[in-house]
């Protein structure tokens, strides 16, 4: 049973780090993995055989909503844009119950609102910058767009590992997550043609991509455990503003379509889905 539940985890990570505005690691926070997915990656070989056990369904799921979903998930953004967004909304809103416990029983210090008040601006900063896309990444294969691909996926670990930022926008923003996306579904239509050629010009551009977000995410994975070790509250507190701030962000970067009363009901009952299922998955 944990094993398809973490499945479905992985498939909500998957998913949210496509979307802009939408962040991996507040799903992962929503769903109570956060602090075992720091340790996890952190202490990979410390512990071999438990972290697999526990990273190998996430990871499956990851791949299916990372690869798979993204052809579902593009056109119901595109034709029922304000009850998919509200889903998401829902799926980081039933994750904050599980934070303020965290929070819950110790002394509160006005110097916890500092990094709560910092994370939110800079999540709704980022936001308010707009969904305008950099000019368009060249990915032809050269010595120097390698060496770029690697440090794209430094930063985008970094923005999946760090809760409220959205991997996907960060991406936006550099020119890169449009050719990303196409060359990711390229890359999956190849492999079911079993077309060589394709398949070798698309792992041009995503394995050194895939190495620079490994190590990324385990770079960053450790100076986050740190902060958590040192001062955890302030953590705690921090994070509690990217929640917050995020599905402002969503509602700042999405496009929500038409508004209307039968929009508004769906909306509502999908926001209610997203709800509950962060709640099940955090269990």
């Amino acid at each position: 049973m944990d094993f398809i539940k973490n499945i479905l985890k992985g498939i909500v990570i998957g998913v949210s780090n496509i979307i802009p505005g939408v962040s991996g690691g507040t799903m992962m926070v929503s769903m109570g993995i956060y602090d075992k997915m720091l340790h996890c990656i952190t202490h990979f070989f410390k512990d071999f055989k438990k972290n697999i056990k526990f990273l190998l369904p996430i990871g499956i799921g990851l791949i299916v909503g990372l690869v798979g979903l993204s052809f579902i998930i593009e056109p119901a953004f595109e034709n029922f844009p304000l009850p998919t967004n509200a889903i998401f909304i829902g799926l980081i809103v039933g994750g904050l119950p599980a934070i303020l416990k965290k929070v819950k029983g110790n002394k509160f210090k006005m110097g916890y609102v500092i990094p709560l008040l910092i994370f939110f601006g800079l999540v709704v900063g980022l936001a308010a910058l707009g969904e305008k896309e950099g000019v368009s990444a060249d990915l032809t294969f050269t010595l120097w767009n390698e060496i770029k691909l690697f440090f794209v996926g430094v930063v985008a670990s970094a923005t999946m590992v760090v809760p409220g930022v959205s991997g996907s926008m960060i991406l936006l923003l550099m020119g890169y997550y449009n050719p990303i996306i196409e060359t990711i579904n390229l890359f999956v239509k190849a492999l079911v043609r079993f077309d060589i050629p394709v398949l070798l010009q698309t792992c041009g551009v995503l394995v050194p991509m895939g190495l620079g977000i490994v190590i990324g995410a385990v770079a960053i994975a450790k100076l986050i455990e740190l902060i958590f070790e040192k001062c955890p509250m302030y953590a705690y507190y921090a994070i509690i503003g990217l929640i917050v701030a995020s599905p402002i962000a969503i509602l700042l970067v999405a496009e929500l379509g038409t508004i209307n009363v039968v929009n508004v009901l769906v909306s509502i009952v999908t926001f209610a889905i997203g709800v509950f299922i962060a709640m099940k998955l955090g269990d």
